[in-house]
């Protein structure tokens, strides 16, 4: 395990997004949206499958054998991940993201200022809508950061898998992970409806019942974050209202229409100039005009009427690139995953009140997840298959 231990280190040192590992294949690296392949570092089947005993705990092998995917976090010395387990013609085949080491805000990522009114609210219902890939996650993180830091609150978090681990500053904070801390998200929500939550974030809106609890729960006086897989504001509320068949449809957009906070679509979008990727945003919120416009369902018209509300802080993706990221001069760099900018992180516990089928901690090997100290010398390279040597090319040839 020491070899897939300096794998990670050297791959997070040098800023690398994704790792994906599959057997009799050379590891592959990706870096702004490109992947480069490693030749000369292969593992074998037989590799990943040990690998795969030593990192999964008992309740994520048997989702595994049943599903044949997993999701999961953990810290890998000091360092978060989330890994995708999956079974593919070679075998089981690993995608592993590397997490920032620290908490992002909205500065930090580039993200317009105006996002932070949503965390002043004090109930509805905030969409963070957009593909695959494309930093929900992250952008979700620096709001809960944001409000951590100006509001004395309670949130809880219902999340698959937890990714970013929250120290309890201005707020107080209890994440709760799927299939852990709770066995859907339907239980989920209706448990933190009765733990007095001011907040609540929800990973991901899919079912019916999650969408309806969700909707609930911001027209009962919560702030409710949450994200859902669409392209544009008309798509999201479609899929929203369309979802429960056993309730109307104009029941659904008439409590959408009222407890909406707003829908904020994004995507990545590589800047040459900055030799990096940022934030693209598209931003409803939700006066007057589109809350008629969702409840008459003139969902087509949204856009149009987002065009003309500039000055009340919504974006089009066009006015967006136009407006904002045309004439913004002061673009941070993205917050780097090296180790000297490690954050120390909250550690985990397993109760034995409950039978989690898991060791306690979060490190792949079931100890408990070390900083580094400052100072402290680099971990040794490796010896004959030198994955910094080959990182080193990739830069050459990258520039």
């Amino acid at each position: 395990m020491e070899t897939f231990t300096k794998i990670i280190d050297a791959c997070f040192e040098k800023g690398f997004s994704d790792l994906h590992i599959t057997g009799d294949h050379p590891l592959v690296c990706r870096r702004d949206g490109e992947v480069f392949f490693q030749k000369q570092h292969v593992l074998s089947p037989q590799y990943v499958d040990q690998l795969m005993e030593s990192i999964l705990t008992p309740r994520q092998k048997r989702q595994l054998r049943e599903q044949w995917a997993v999701d999961l976090a953990l810290s890998v010395c000091g360092k978060r991940l989330r890994i995708n387990v999956f079974s593919s013609h070679r075998g089981v085949s690993m995608a592993i993201r590397f997490l920032p080491s620290v908490i992002p805000d909205l500065e930090s990522l580039n993200l317009h200022p105006s996002l932070k009114d949503f965390c002043s609210m004090s109930s509805g219902l905030l969409l963070i809508c957009g593909s695959t890939g494309s930093g929900k996650t992250t952008t979700i993180a620096a709001l809960i950061n944001e409000l951590n830091s100006s509001r004395a609150c309670h949130v809880v978090t219902l999340e698959d898998p937890i990714e970013y681990l929250f120290n309890s500053r201005k707020a107080f904070i209890e994440q709760r992970e799927l299939g852990k801390h709770f066995h859907s998200y339907q239980q989920g929500l209706l448990d933190v409806l009765r733990q007095a939550p001011d907040v609540i974030v929800v990973g991901e809106m899919r079912s019916p019942e999650t969408i309806q609890l969700a909707i609930d729960a911001a027209e009962s006086g919560h702030l409710v974050i949450a994200t859902m897989h669409a392209g544009s504001h008309e798509e999201a509320v479609h899929r929203i209202c369309s979802q429960n068949h056993s309730i109307s449809g104009e029941h659904i957009r008439l409590q959408l229409s009222q407890c909406l906070a707003g829908i904020v679509n994004q995507q990545l979008l590589y800047m040459p100039k900055l030799r990096h990727s940022v934030p693209l945003l598209s931003v409803l919120r939700n006066t007057r005009a589109m809350a008629t416009l969702i409840r008459e369902n003139k969902l087509s018209q949204l856009d149009s009427t987002i065009e003309t509300c500039k000055g009340k802080g919504m974006f089009t993706f066009a006015a967006y690139r136009e407006d904002y990221l045309a004439k913004r001069t002061d673009f941070r760099k993205p917050q780097g995953l090296a180790s000297g900018h490690l954050a120390q992180a909250p550690q985990e516990y397993s109760s034995r009140i409950f039978d989690y089928e898991a060791q306690a901690g979060l490190t792949w090997d079931g100890t408990q997840a070390a900083v580094p100290a400052a100072g402290q010398p680099p971990r040794p390279d490796l010896a004959s298959e030198d994955i910094d040597q080959y990182i080193s090319e990739l830069e050459r040839r990258s520039a």
